[in-house]
């Protein structure tokens, strides 16, 4: 391909699908095992089959491909591996919500039809979420695409569930469960979200049994009154020293409670007195445990009440609640209620109130697992970044209960442990055992499955073959990078890092790169169904690929949040469009390029060529160190800047006829330089149109993303070309600046002057002087080491090295432009005042929309700047008048 024919505007529609599909067709992205070269492995964080992909998506694997094209094209053996989740309770959820719509539910499919809906339905959004992938530009080898249910990795789920059971590391047990109502299944501690909210502490009068007395408790919970077993105290408060050992009466039910004592009881909660129900509280549970207290049912999965619940019993969680306090108000025992503002845990998935509660589950014990993970990131065997979320993972890491793997629901890994039904023997096994070891072939296989991070656990050596010993295990593990956000360090990161460690003996990866959430502008978390979320390929169809990834990397740092604006995707749009546009200019001026290296450079070909060596290396140092963000501002300004504005405007003349052909020579090779390395070092960031043009260019073979990466020319850098160059566009800025301010017509060539601190100097502006006239309009320009004369009216600016003079031109009516200067400085103090006065009123503030706030925020801050530049422009004008 040639330059012949190059649109002048750059179509991303004509574009990006075409040149995915050359990617694909030559094989570029497929990894292969070559003991040669170093390894580099990043395994995808799987989308979740439950639908599209979102912004957060976007960020995620534009942060991979940039890493994973970075090292293809610094040489490294690399595998991007892609996958899928099977998200067991969000898949079966939105699903049976189908069913529910064509008025069906999965008990009346049956489990196996029902599993045959959701295969079907994985089937279509895994193939939605490839495609999705693949128009954002992933770079993954999809020869390797895995899904964390398919044949293999089920092997590998089945292997570690059987060892770890056969180690004593799985158990099955009563335990104190996060329940889901809604979902109907147990949820671990981390898939309970914890909101805060306003409710009502009620304070209850339990009378004592010997008619000497009562103790007043305060619960957020009345409904739960109905399965106390005890009344629990501190051992250390003397208001409660002479009831401990006593009974009291449950109010409504008249079941008679012991009184203990506990030092799990907060003396300064309600009145240090707790109701303590067992069966609903995980802390009242371990109390129970400590005092031999029985536990008492009151509420079942579907979060109504029980047989031991008496009158209430049927009625759903909230009837009970609100009948309950009916009832004790009636009767006496209810004291008071008061405000009080606490979290209560809610489903990750579906967000309903979870019910804590005693059910027999299968556990993980986590703390054997957690040493040997805490000793990784200790000992810096695995290093996040940033580093704060070490500390954070440390923390956590120290207080771990054992991990709730079982879940009530058919969609996942079905845990592989039979029940004889002869002689209750649990059979855990690899493969479906057929007969009992009484002879019995009367087995019943456990009908729940496994929580889905299970699975994903294991992801960074199931995807490699394991448990059998491949050639990718050996080469791509440990992973290199894992790349996620931090709201998933705790459900994911800690855990792939305990299997790793447990199951492959050393750790899944050596860095952990952390990035924040997408948010809307106002810092919202996005949401399609509050009208605040944004599919990432609608700006793709509206700007393309490569504007949304650099819109997403700009300005993002490791870990923090940022917001999504379309004025940044826009900004992104036209920095691409800047590329192409000085590409077009290039690759017209290259028709009869040479490839050697002229003799003789030109002070600016000299001064780019030094600049683009120091871009090479900070560029590739800032990717080191995983700041992309920062990367792609050296890039940015170094390509729209130097390049663009700078080197473009400075060597045209060189190509247009009016320099001898030596020169022409010069500026041509070194535009033919600068735009094929700046190419690769945009490629990770802007994949598609930097391949377009790579294909465009003279003496590119082959395909960009698979060409090496850059390496920085000591030869190249030029200390004293840049120190002139600096000098000369600081002299080109002062007088466009002071051009402006003074309300110098553009076209108008005026006289200007420079004093130098030193001939050196001097010389350096004498000799660009044809370059700087060109880029400012100042001719005559007077260069020399002596300040005007005093009687000269000129503005003036001061640099480092040289000061610059503009005579005021008498086409210029100083007068007329102080009195519009003034009155523009007026209007905008009084905009400025409007405004400033309604983000003081509170009322405002109030009741306005969060939007309307923030752009009143926006609109003060550019008046003040408004404000700002036109007072230093009426100083300027006053002390030349």
């Amino acid at each position: 391909m040639s330059s012949t024919g190059m649109p002048k505007a750059y179509d991303p529609s004509q574009v990006e699908e075409r040149c995915y599909q050359r990617w694909m067709e030559d094989d570029c992205f497929r990894a292969r095992v070559d003991p040669q070269r170093k390894p580099f492995c990043i395994v995808i964080p799987p989308p979740n089959v439950t639908g599209e992909l979102h912004m957060g998506h976007a960020l995620n694997n534009t942060l991979q491909d940039i890493l994973v094209r970075w090292r293809r094209m610094q040489g490294y053996s690399v595998l991007w591996v892609p996958g899928t989740d099977h998200a067991g309770i969000a898949t079966q959820h939105v699903v049976e919500n189908r069913l529910a719509e064509e008025g069906l539910s999965k008990e009346q499919l049956g489990r196996e039809a029902f599993l045959k809906r959701i295969w079907s339905w994985k089937e279509h959004h895994e193939q939605l979420i490839v495609r999705q992938l693949k128009r954002l530009g992933a770079s993954c080898d999809w020869s390797r695409l895995r899904f964390t249910l398919d044949e293999r990795c089920s092997r590998a789920v089945r292997e570690v569930f059987v060892k770890l059971y056969e180690r004593g590391l799985i158990y099955r047990g009563d335990y104190i469960i996060n329940w889901c109502p809604e979902c109907g299944t147990a949820l671990s501690d981390l898939e309970v979200e914890h909101e805060e909210v306003n409710g009502f502490l009620w304070y209850v009068r339990y009378p004592l049994v010997d008619g000497d007395g009562e103790v007043v408790v305060a619960t957020t919970r009345p409904e739960t009154i109905l399965g106390d077993t005890a009344v629990a105290v501190h051992p250390a408060d003397a208001r409660y020293a002479t009831l401990v050992g006593r009974k009291v009466r449950l109010p409504i039910i008249g079941r008679e409670i012991p009184v203990v004592a506990d030092e799990a009881v907060d003396p300064d909660f309600g009145t240090g007195a707790v109701k303590v129900t067992p069966a609903h509280d995980p802390t009242d549970f371990e109390i129970a445990l400590r005092h031999r207290l029985p536990r008492v049912v009151a509420m079942d999965t579907s979060a109504r009440m029980t047989e031991a619940a008496g009158p209430y019993q049927g009625m759903d969680r909230q009837e009970c609640r609100s009948k309950i306090l009916e009832d004790l108000d009636q009767q006496g025992y209810l004291v008071r209620r008061e405000p009080h503002h606490h979290a209560v845990g809610h489903c990750y998935r579906c967000h309903s109130v979870v019910e804590p509660m005693v059910s027999k589950q299968w556990f993980v014990k986590i703390k054997p697992l957690a040493r040997a993970a805490i000793e990784a990131v200790e000992n810096g065997e695995i290093r996040f970044v940033p580093e704060r979320f070490a500390r954070i993972y440390l923390n956590w890491m120290e207080n771990l209960r054992d991990w709730c793997i079982s879940r009530q629901l058919w969609w996942g890994h079905r845990i592989p442990v039979w029940y004889c039904q002869e002689c209750g023997e649990t059979i855990a096994a690899r493969q479906d055992p057929e007969s009992c070891r009484c002879g019995s072939l009367s087995l019943k296989q456990d009908p729940d499955v496994l929580d889905t991070w299970f699975s994903s656990a294991l992801w960074p050596f199931s995807t490699l073959g394991w448990p059998d010993s491949t050639p990718e295990l050996g080469h791509f593990y440990p992973n290199s990078v894992l790349v996620t956000a931090y709201d998933i360090i705790f459900f994911w990161v800690a855990r792939m890092i305990m299997m790793g460690l447990e199951f492959m003996g050393s750790r899944p990866f050596d860095v952990v790169l952390i990035h924040g959430l997408v948010r809307d502008p106002l810092g919202r978390k996005m949401s399609k169904s509050l009208g605040i979320g944004i599919d990432p390929l609608e700006v793709v169809e509206k700007y393309g690929a490569d504007a949304l990834r650099y819109a997403l990397v700009t300005g993002t740092t490791p870990g923090n949040d940022t917001r999504f604006h379309w004025e940044r995707v826009e900004a992104s749009r036209n920095f691409v469009n800047k590329v192409w546009n000085a590409a077009r200019f290039c690759l017209m001026q290259l028709e009869n390029l040479e490839s050697t290296r002229p003799s003789e450079l030109h002070l600016t070909d000299r001064w780019v060529l030094s600049r683009l060596q120091r871009v090479i290396r900070d560029t590739t140092e800032q990717m080191e160190k995983y700041q992309l963000g920062e990367a792609a501002r050296i890039l940015y300004d170094f390509t729209w800047d130097e390049f663009c504005d700078w080197y473009l405007e400075l060597v045209k003349p060189r190509l247009y006829g009016r320099a001898d052909a030596d020169s022409a020579a010069a500026a041509r090779w070194t535009l033919a330089t600068v735009l094929r390395t700046l190419l690769k070092l945009l490629h990770p960031y802007i994949p598609f149109v930097t391949e377009e043009i790579w294909g465009r260019m003279p003496g590119c073979q082959g395909h960009l993303t698979l060409s090496p990466w850059p390496t920085p020319s000591d030869e190249l850098l030029d200390e004293e070309a840049e120190a002139a160059m600096n000098l000369v566009m600081e002299v080109v800025r002062a007088f466009r600046h002071l051009r402006s301010e003074l309300g110098v017509p553009r076209q108008a060539m005026v006289r200007g002057m420079v004093r130098a601190d030193d001939a050196d100097r001097a010389r350096v502006i004498e000799g660009m002087k044809a370059y700087v006239t060109a880029l400012t309009g100042i001719d005559p320009l007077e260069v020399g080491m002596s300040s005007p004369e005093r009687s000269t009216r000129a503005a003036a600016a001061v640099l480092a090295g040289a000061e610059v003079y503009l005579p005021v031109p008498e086409l210029v009516d100083l007068d007329r432009e102080i009195q519009r200067a003034e009155k523009a400085l007026a209007r905008a103090r009084e905009d400025l005042q409007r405004s400033q006065n309604k983000l003081a009123n509170q009322d405002f503030v109030r009741k306005a929309s969060p939007e309307v706030v923030a752009r009143e925020r926006q609109k003060a801050e550019e008046l003040q700047e408004k404000v700002s530049g036109l007072e230093r422009r009426l100083r300027l004008l006053r002390s030349v008048r």
